[in-house]
């Protein structure tokens, strides 16, 4: 998968996994992960799929439908890149925290939903439910952080309040923030993020 790493100054701090929205690269969540935590490495990965030139980390039926099979196998691609960039670049696979936005919240998320031990927490900033009726893994002890809008029109604030019960059903510690504003992304959110970041990992 096309990507960054970026090695920090604290190798005992988590890696960053960076995982960009729809039309987004690699660059995009750059400055976000500087501002939550400069000393952290970062792996920042560049969806595999296109959707007319714009990258996704997984297909869509349409908007707020999700290509089931695609998400899965993409999932799992993502999983395995994990545990090969970790081998390559020497970081700490049990310590990978992603950071994700949009369609790569959903993979994140997705990550959780599929896989007990590929990340250690997450920043999901508006973030859908990946998938339901499935059984998830045991999650105890691992931190989410919700970012939401209450005028969200892609992802309603119904979404996110049953994506943070399905991950608390699953043991997750979840922290659900709300904003007034739509789906982007707002200063006011990534601070608050940065704030949940300090409490549970530094």
């Amino acid at each position: 998968m096309k990507h960054i790493f970026n090695k920090g100054s604290n190798p005992e701090k988590p890696t960053f996994l960076l995982l960009h929205g729809t039309g987004g690269t690699e660059q995009d969540l750059l400055p976000l992960a500087g501002m939550i935590d400069d000393d952290a490495s970062v792996l920042s990965v560049r969806g595999n799929v296109s959707e007319n030139g714009m990258p996704r980390f997984f297909r869509r039926l349409a908007e707020g439908v999700f290509d089931e099979e695609d998400l899965i196998n993409r999932t799992k691609e993502l999983h395995e890149f994990l545990d090969e960039a970790a081998e390559k670049y020497e970081f700490d696979r049990n310590n990978v925290v992603a950071i994700g936005y949009s369609n790569g919240a959903n993979i994140a998320g997705s990550l959780l939903f599929h896989y007990r031990h590929s990340l250690r927490g997450a920043m999901l900033h508006h973030p859908m439910v990946p998938r339901r009726g499935i059984e998830l893994p045991d999650l105890t002890e691992v931190p989410v952080f919700i970012g939401a809008g209450s005028n969200d029109p892609i992802c309603s604030p119904e979404e996110s309040n049953e994506l943070q019960s399905l991950l608390e059903k699953a043991g997750a510690d979840v922290e659900l923030h709300w904003e007034n504003y739509g789906h982007q992304l707002t200063r006011g959110e990534v601070e608050k993020a940065a704030e949940w970041y300090r409490k549970h990992f530094s």
